[in-house]
Protein backbone atom coordinates (compact mmCIF):
# COMPACT_ATOMS: atom_id res chain seq x y z
CA UNK A 1 0.00 0.00 0.00
CA UNK A 2 1.74 3.00 -1.11
CA UNK A 3 -0.70 5.49 -0.95
CA UNK A 4 -2.97 6.24 1.76
CA UNK A 5 -6.28 6.22 0.02
CA UNK A 6 -5.71 3.04 -0.73
CA UNK A 7 -7.53 -0.53 1.23
CA UNK A 8 -6.00 -3.11 2.57
CA UNK A 9 -7.09 -6.16 0.55
CA UNK A 10 -6.62 -8.89 3.38
CA UNK A 11 -8.55 -6.39 6.10
CA UNK A 12 -11.24 -5.36 3.53
CA UNK A 13 -11.41 -8.83 2.63
CA UNK A 14 -11.85 -10.42 5.96
CA UNK A 15 -14.48 -7.68 6.73
CA UNK A 16 -16.56 -8.50 4.09
CA UNK A 17 -16.47 -11.89 4.55
CA UNK A 18 -17.41 -11.78 8.27
CA UNK A 19 -20.40 -9.48 7.62
CA UNK A 20 -21.08 -11.60 4.97
CA UNK A 21 -21.13 -14.57 7.04
CA UNK A 22 -23.00 -13.31 9.98
CA UNK A 23 -25.86 -11.67 7.23
CA UNK A 24 -26.53 -15.63 5.87
CA UNK A 25 -26.41 -17.06 9.28
CA UNK A 26 -28.43 -14.45 11.04
CA UNK A 27 -31.16 -14.21 7.75
CA UNK A 28 -31.38 -18.37 8.19
CA UNK A 29 -32.19 -18.01 12.05
CA UNK A 30 -34.50 -15.36 10.98
CA UNK A 31 -36.41 -17.59 9.26
CA UNK A 32 -35.99 -21.29 11.44
CA UNK A 33 -37.63 -18.83 14.49
CA UNK A 34 -40.35 -18.40 12.32
CA UNK A 35 -39.33 -14.14 12.60
CA UNK A 36 -40.01 -13.78 8.79
CA UNK A 37 -42.45 -15.84 6.02
CA UNK A 38 -41.08 -17.93 4.25
CA UNK A 39 -39.60 -16.84 0.78
CA UNK A 40 -40.62 -13.37 2.03
CA UNK A 41 -37.53 -11.80 1.72
CA UNK A 42 -35.38 -14.53 0.72
CA UNK A 43 -35.51 -17.11 -2.06
CA UNK A 44 -34.27 -19.94 -0.11
CA UNK A 45 -33.81 -21.79 -3.55
CA UNK A 46 -30.97 -19.29 -5.12
CA UNK A 47 -28.91 -19.56 -1.77
CA UNK A 48 -29.68 -23.45 -1.95
CA UNK A 49 -28.00 -23.26 -5.31
CA UNK A 50 -25.07 -20.88 -5.00
CA UNK A 51 -24.03 -22.70 -1.39
CA UNK A 52 -23.82 -26.82 -1.14
CA UNK A 53 -25.46 -27.60 2.07
CA UNK A 54 -27.64 -24.64 2.68
CA UNK A 55 -30.71 -24.92 3.93
CA UNK A 56 -32.87 -22.78 6.54
CA UNK A 57 -31.90 -25.63 9.28
CA UNK A 58 -29.36 -25.18 12.47
CA UNK A 59 -26.44 -27.35 10.19
CA UNK A 60 -27.57 -25.29 7.21
CA UNK A 61 -27.08 -22.23 9.07
CA UNK A 62 -23.38 -23.54 9.79
CA UNK A 63 -23.37 -24.63 5.92
CA UNK A 64 -24.19 -20.63 4.91
CA UNK A 65 -21.63 -18.92 7.81
CA UNK A 66 -19.03 -21.29 6.05
CA UNK A 67 -20.06 -20.44 2.63
CA UNK A 68 -20.78 -16.72 3.48
CA UNK A 69 -17.34 -15.99 4.78
CA UNK A 70 -15.43 -17.63 1.71
CA UNK A 71 -17.60 -15.80 -0.69
CA UNK A 72 -17.21 -12.24 1.22
CA UNK A 73 -13.12 -13.36 1.16
CA UNK A 74 -13.03 -13.44 -2.20
CA UNK A 75 -15.28 -10.70 -3.45
CA UNK A 76 -13.66 -8.30 -0.96
CA UNK A 77 -10.30 -9.34 -2.02
CA UNK A 78 -11.39 -8.70 -5.61
CA UNK A 79 -12.87 -5.11 -4.99
CA UNK A 80 -9.86 -4.09 -2.57
CA UNK A 81 -7.41 -5.09 -5.60
CA UNK A 82 -10.03 -3.47 -8.24
CA UNK A 83 -10.38 -0.14 -6.22
CA UNK A 84 -6.47 0.03 -5.70
CA UNK A 85 -5.58 -0.06 -9.31
CA UNK A 86 -8.32 2.64 -10.10
CA UNK A 87 -6.62 4.62 -7.22
CA UNK A 88 -3.30 4.27 -8.62
CA UNK A 89 -4.01 4.98 -12.14
CA UNK A 90 -6.04 8.34 -10.75
CA UNK A 91 -2.59 9.25 -8.87
CA UNK A 92 -0.70 8.64 -11.86
CA UNK A 93 -3.09 11.19 -14.21
CA UNK A 94 -3.74 13.95 -10.54
CA UNK A 95 -0.72 13.34 -8.46
CA UNK A 96 -1.63 16.39 -6.78
CA UNK A 97 -4.96 15.16 -5.81
CA UNK A 98 -8.21 16.26 -7.65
Amino acid sequence: MDNNRELNPKAFAWGLGLAWAADIFIMTWWLILGRGRKNAWVNEEFFRNLYPGYRVTPLGSLAGLLWGLLDGLLAGWIIARIYNTYVRRTEKIHPNGW
